[in-house]
């Protein structure tokens, strides 16, 4: 493995929870109580949407209302209390009354079905890889690694657009978390246009990871009509030196045009999108912070945010460590990677986990299939210790 930096990963920063923020939104009690008053309304002047649900959808519904309650009492609170926070209560404030039950019921699902290991027919995410290939060599990922990156491994692909379209197909109407994004750059895939407008109205959850470095007029229209969830853009530092150590063939200029750019097309023509964008980078150093981010990118995003770092580009080398906790990951997304491949997860970037392929199962198949749930047993009864690269993995379901 080669990395071309004087920055290293600080493993004193690593992250051992799912979608946990380092620096982040605080959750309002006054974004809660609106949330609902909004529920409320719709269920005494849009009763119908209310009475399609089924009954256990209700008591979703339900709990929404109970833990506002709750939490306005402050008695004893547990985490799950807050069905709702920070960012996600942001997104919901975008949705539409018409799609708002659904919204709540699907956000509740990905949340909670992770921390109680239940698995429902489908993933509540799928993380979609429409490319393994990228242009960059960051510091903290897997395409540092020249067993993974270089070409004569035949690990570096760009998904067909058929195939891509067959497992829209399939999910459509199954699930709401849709990510375009894995271990490669989405954009560098000559058809990802064809893609993202293929999404376009299937899902409350459609997100996309991009490092912002190919961006154009084109894309940005592309992206900003897509009606996409989340656009978050991969940006660690503020300053040219920080960033460009980190994010190694990036240019600090070339990226801060481009995200200016995409602002004022946005501000343009699409003043009135729900779209939350988003500038995300992975806090590798203590001197990394959001503030600095703030003031130089802000005006570009809603959010601006550093996520916990998980040590991605050294996964195989990394120490065995004594984690018996089982990894939420099992229950919480499916990657499918660009070949069709699936894997539990990217920390495995190599694919040494992985049982299954889309072109020739399904997702449902495969979500449900006894290969994953084996893997899910040995997570639960604490013996994640005999799957690699799992034993040496830091991820839990705290």
């Amino acid at each position: 493995m080669s990395i071309k930096s004087n920055i290293t990963p600080e493993k004193n920063l690593i992250n051992n929870t799912l979608g946990f923020s380092v620096e982040n939104y605080k959750t309002d009690l006054n974004d809660l109580i609106i949330l609902s008053q909004r529920i409320e309304h719709i269920k005494k002047t849009n009763y119908s949407i209310f009475n399609s649900l089924s009954n256990e959808q209700k008591i979703i519904i339900e709990k929404y209302l109970q833990s506002v309650q709750k939490i306005q009492k402050n008695k004893n609170l547990k985490v799950d209390d807050y069905l709702l926070q920070g960012q996600e209560l942001l997104k919901a404030s975008k949705i539409d009354d018409k799609d708002l039950f659904r919204f709540l019921i699907y956000r509740y699902n990905y949340s909670i079905n992770p921390k109680i290991f239940k698995i429902d027919d489908y993933p509540p995410c799928i993380q979609i890889e429409p490319t393994s290939i990228c242009n960059f060599r960051c510091v903290m990922c897997y395409q540092a690694d020249k067993s993974f990156s270089s070409k004569s491994h035949g690990m570096m692909g760009h998904m067909p657009l058929d195939l891509f379209k067959k497992i829209i197909d399939e999910i459509e109407g199954k699930l709401e978390a849709v990510t375009l994004a894995s271990r490669g750059e989405p954009t560098l895939n000559p058809n990802i246009t064809e893609m993202i407008d293929y999404c376009k109205d299937k899902f409350l959850g459609f997100k996309i990871n991009t490092n912002a470095s190919i961006l154009n007029e084109k894309m940005i229209h592309s992206l900003l009509s897509a009606k996409f969830n989340e656009i978050v853009f991969s940006v660690d530092a503020a300053d040219k030196e920080t960033y460009e150590r980190i994010r190694i063939n990036g240019k600090f200029e070339k990226v801060f045009d481009n995200l200016k750019l995409f602002s004022e097309i946005r501000k343009k023509y699409y003043s009135g999108m729900d779209t939350i964008v988003k500038i995300s980078g992975v806090k590798i150093s203590s001197d990394l912070n959001v503030k600095k981010l703030e003031e130089k990118l802000g005006d570009f995003a809603d959010v601006v945010q550093l996520v916990g770092y998980a040590p991605w580009e050294s996964s195989y080398e990394n120490p065995v460590n004594d984690i018996q906790e089982p990894c939420g990951q099992l229950w919480y997304r499916m990657f499918v990677w660009w070949d069709g491949k699936v894997n539990p997860c990217d920390y495995d970037y190599k694919s040494k986990l992985s049982r299954w392929n889309v072109n020739q199962s399904s997702i449902s198949e495969i979500w449900n299939s006894e290969e994953y749930n084996d893997y899910r047993m040995k997570h639960l009864n604490k013996q994640r210790v005999k799957l690699n690269p799992c034993d040496r993995c830091s991820f839990t379901n705290e």
